[in-house]
């Protein structure tokens, strides 16, 4: 998500915040002797995170309170350039929210049941500076403190997260606008305040302070409690494994050279079986000087010769 979306978006949700929560408490009222216009104007503000935390809440986060952005900073959730765009943020969203009031409620001539556009004030306190910043600085840890354990990656909460700020939101407000109106948010009170002077009641810049300097000294304490209770992440605890050297495929082996083969023996040649000759033999005696005898010995041996 950009950063100029998310600036946007805290812009937006701030001013929807002053816008609904502080004109609620204009138009009904939130002396603690009213009961109904008390708690209306404390469900206004708890409803109005409600509805800001499911529709811009996965883009900004949903802040809408320099407050809770200086804890999600000290624990690590943004950067120190983008602490200082949403507080610049929230508070050009809270100056605009007011604005608005003023258009609506001097337009309409409007009779405004605060006095002073909704800003906070000590007199529930008995003006005592001291006694508020007690109760902003609690009120502000209670807040910013259940914001950080419901967000935790490590609790996963789910979807309910939205639901559970908005709740405790509006517990604080009740317990709170009978004393000091209940900032818990340095942003929704400068707004009102300013718009107030604007309009002739200076009176709420006097204790102005107070209502700045309580939230951020609460969620300072409430972003350093909960990181010493959460401990360090199970992602820092668990030692890196070094991945395993990657083994070189081995080089494909030569294919083997072929066995030498025996020469096949040639088959013996068949024998092929001969009739033998039978050769008549041939008995020559011996023969003296005797020429007869030689006379008649080859003519026996011609007439041999002649029946093969």
């Amino acid at each position: 998500m950009s950063i100029s979306k998310k600036y946007a978006a805290e812009f937006i949700g701030t001013m929807v915040l002053v816008l609904l929560g502080c004109g609620t408490a204009m138009l009904v009222g939130c002396d603690a002797k009213n009961g109904c216009g008390y708690l209306l104007t404390a469900l206004a503000f708890g409803l109005v995170i409600v509805g800001m935390a499911y529709s811009i809440g996965n883009i900004s986060g949903c802040h809408i309170n320099p407050a809770v952005s200086l804890a999600v900073f000290l624990t690590g959730g943004i950067s120190s350039a983008e602490f200082i765009g949403y507080i610049i943020a929230q508070c050009l969203g809270a100056f605009a929210g007011s604005g608005l009031l003023t258009a609506i409620f001097v337009l309409g001539d409007i009779p405004d049941q605060t006095g002073a556009f909704g800003s906070n004030g000590l007199a529930g306190v008995g003006n005592n500076a001291v006694a508020g910043l007690l109760v902003e600085v609690l009120l502000t840890f209670i807040f910013v403190i259940t914001i950080l354990g419901v967000t935790s990656k490590k609790a996963n909460h789910g979807s309910f997260a939205g639901l559970v700020i908005g709740l405790t939101l509006t517990l604080v407000h009740i317990f709170g606008i009978g004393l000091t109106g209940t900032s818990v948010n340095p942003a929704r009170s400068i707004g009102p305040a300013v718009a107030s002077a604007i309009n002739g009641n200076a009176a709420p810049l006097a204790s102005l302070w107070v209502f700045v300097a309580g939230p951020l000294i609460g969620a300072f304490i409430a972003a350093v409690t909960y990181k010493v209770l959460e401990g360090p992440s199970k992602a820092a605890s668990v030692p890196v494994k070094k991945p395993a050297p990657v083994k070189k495929p081995a080089a494909p082996a030569a294919p083997a050279a072929p066995a030498p083969q025996a020469p096949k023996a040639e088959p013996a040649p068949e024998k092929t079986e001969e009739t033998p000759v039978q050769q008549k033999k041939i008995e020559i005696p011996i023969i003296d000087d005797d020429e007869q005898k030689a006379s008649d010995l080859m003519k026996e041996i011609n007439q041999a010769f002649d029946k093969e």
